[in-house]
């Protein structure tokens, strides 16, 4: 999961449904949208960086199963990732009502609607990384090239200037993205391509969003997307069914094997369900901390789900990192700390009060 998409402005922390910048960039920032946020001052640091840091244990979990239920109970990683989505999305019914079905209305519904195809076809492509067999910790670090991305679209299609700062820590944490990578030693495959790709994807997102925010209220741009997610979901679903049956010797192996909209029995039908419900549960628990701390304050407890990632799947998988994964995530992170503490300056906003234990 799931799902957030990946640093200050630079880097989403985590994401709702999966759904980059929205959730940070536009009910943090200066958001109207009472119903996830709320401008009250900065009080309660520690609860927010408790619900950051559960977030990240909750993708984490995600993470783990999405790994299993192709390897261990055949799921096709599109049909998996359809029925993780329309689950999340029945637990974010709650969500939609309170924002209102009202707040569709748009002047660009073409361009919301291309929006949410990129963002869900993000989300297969990187749980298709997992049914390829790319291992959690080198999924989730190389999600990290994602400001790279970012920045050139927005260069390029917005006409926004960018500071030297965030270029430099994009390109450090570029540097760190390739050394985890594997780039050059044996531990390099084709396939270890893929999180980079839906990265890419995600900046797409990103963008788009960026554009439309000129205009749209950040109530229609949250609930255009948690509306429109699960039906595209289900278009590249029956897309990727259409391709394996016109042509199955060209269709990567775990992509759409068997019937893909089979739901697995036993254990693998729970774990689909907990699937579900951890990508929900863990985009409420990022709501619920930017509505008590600070978002700056809470982004190095987002990045959290790097090395707690790593720790999950090397436990419950086996799955043990490369002797790479350890300078490269320092850099990623350390560029990420870089960029808060520099947007800090230039803001001249002094940090939030720590309370007791909520820098552990």
């Amino acid at each position: 999961m799931g799902i957030e998409m990946p640093v200050g402005s630079q880097q989403r922390s985590v994401w709702l449904f999966r759904f980059p910048m929205t959730l940070r960039k536009l009910v943090v920032k200066g958001s109207k949208l009472s119903q996830l946020s709320s401008p009250v001052p900065v009080t309660r640091p520690a609860l927010g960086a408790s619900f950051m840091f559960l977030a990240s244990l909750a993708l984490a979990g995600t993470n783990i199963l999405q790994s299993v239920l192709p390897w261990s109970f055949g799921m096709s990683s599109t049909g998996m990732a359809f029925w993780q989505y329309l689950i999340a999305t029945v637990f974010a019914l709650p969500l939609i009502l309170r924002i209102g079905l009202g707040n569709l209305r748009t002047r660009h519904p073409f361009a919301h609607e291309v929006r949410a195809f990129v963002s869900a076809l993000g989300i297969h492509v990187f749980v298709y990384g997992f049914a390829a067999g790319v291992p959690i910790w080198q999924m989730i670090t190389l999600l990290s090239t994602g400001p790279l991305f970012i920045i050139a679209g927005t260069t390029l299609f917005l006409g926004e200037r960018v500071s030297l700062a965030r270029l430099v820590a994009a390109l450090v944490g570029f540097a760190g993205a390739l050394l985890v990578s594997g780039i050059g030693t044996e531990g390099f495959s084709l396939m270890t391509l893929v999180p980079i790709a839906a990265a890419a994807l995600w900046a797409v997102t990103d963008v788009m969003t960026k554009y439309l925010s000129r205009e749209e209220t950040p109530e229609t741009m949250t609930i255009s997307l948690l509306v429109l997610i699960t039906p595209n979901h289900l278009l590249i679903l029956l897309i990727a069914t259409t391709w394996a049956w016109l042509a199955p010797g060209l269709v990567p192996h775990g992509l759409a094997t068997g019937f893909p909209f089979q739901l697995p029995a036993g254990l693998g039908l729970i774990l689909l369900l907990l699937l579900g419900i951890l990508t929900a549960a863990s985009q409420y628990l990022v709501s619920m901390a930017y509505k008590v701390a600070d978002a700056a304050y809470l982004q190095p407890f987002g990045d959290l789900k790097l090395p707690l990632s790593a720790l999950v799947g090397w436990v419950a998988l086996g799955q043990v990192p490369s002797v790479w994964f350890w300078p490269g995530a320092a850099l990623i992170t350390g560029a990420s700390l870089f960029v808060l503490l520099n947007e800090r300056r230039r803001n001249g906003r002094a940090a939030p009060p720590l309370e007791m234990g909520a820098a552990a």
